[in-house]
């Protein structure tokens, strides 16, 4: 049996002070994704992970010979992963601060992959950026920065304390995620993210909000095909000791690869 083909989408690194002064690689621009993420996606057997390069108009290639639909007609399902802001403008706002401007090179790669993978039926799960990714992508907005917009919401994110800063979720009762862990309808997730889910994209359905501040923390897509996206990191959680209370990591990655078996099973 043919190995399941996982695309990740690449993070990219851009030459800055100081590193781009310190000569070598750092003066490129890099595509990279964090190990987690792929060893996650690696832990099922008859899995093969491969980060997607970013493909724009202004690099070597020419649109004529290589495209993101080739990517999305051969390989089996699509993760999208954590990084940058999503770019204000990439859902017409301005940003609000300086800090926010995000990374619309990055935003325009992303959608048209997400977009390339839903045009085959293919499978797409977003990771916390990824997440916002899919919302945007289909016509949704963002919150440019929890404390700023919704100042009474609860810390989404300690830089100091990253992927072990923890907050509760309500899962939506009766939906796929309840499902997923035996109907449950409270857990504990962990929150690296200062952006969130504004305005719903079109056809996404919000499975689990933080608590108690109501900040969407799951999305699904209603339309044929899976598409979800999560707030949280499952790949910092991987391997984890089992804790009563948070979220396990196994059961989102099950569904995911299960989509995408049951996809490459109808043939391309």
């Amino acid at each position: 049996m043919a190995p399941l083909l996982i695309g990740i989408s690449a993070r990219i690194y851009y030459p800055q002070a100081p590193q781009a002064d310190s000569g070598g690689v750092f003066t490129r621009t890099l595509h990279y994704l964090e190990q987690s993420v792929a060893h996650w996606i690696l832990h099922k057997p008859q899995v093969l992970a491969l980060m997607i390069p970013a493909i724009e108009r202004e690099g070597l290639l020419l649109p004529r010979e290589v495209n993101l639909a080739d990517y999305a007609r051969e390989l089996d399902g699509l993760v999208l992963q954590g990084g940058n802001d999503v770019a204000p403008a990439s859902y017409g706002e301005d940003p609000l601060h300086d800090d926010w401007h995000g990374d619309r090179i990055r935003d325009r790669y992303e959608m048209a992959l997400f977009r390339a993978f839903l045009a085959e039926g293919k499978p797409v799960i977003g990771i916390c950026r990824g997440c916002q990714l899919i919302n945007v992508a289909l016509g949704g907005t963002l919150y440019q920065d929890i404390p700023t917009q919704l100042p009474a919401a609860v810390g989404h994110r300690d830089l100091m304390r990253y992927d072990q800063q923890f907050h509760d979720i309500a899962i939506t009762p009766g939906s796929r995620l309840s499902q997923l862990y035996s109907g449950a309808t409270l857990a504990e997730v962990n929150s690296i993210h200062h952006q969130a889910v504004k305005d719903l994209g079109d056809g996404l359905e919000v499975e689990a909000r933080g608590v108690p501040d109501g900040v969407v923390e799951a999305v699904r897509w209603r339309g044929p095909g899976y598409v979800f996206g999560m707030q949280w990191h499952p790949e910092f959680m991987a391997g984890d000791a089992p804790h009563p209370r948070r979220l396990d990591s196994e059961p989102l990655l099950g569904e995911f690869l299960a989509a995408a078996a049951e996809r490459k099973g109808r043939g391309r």
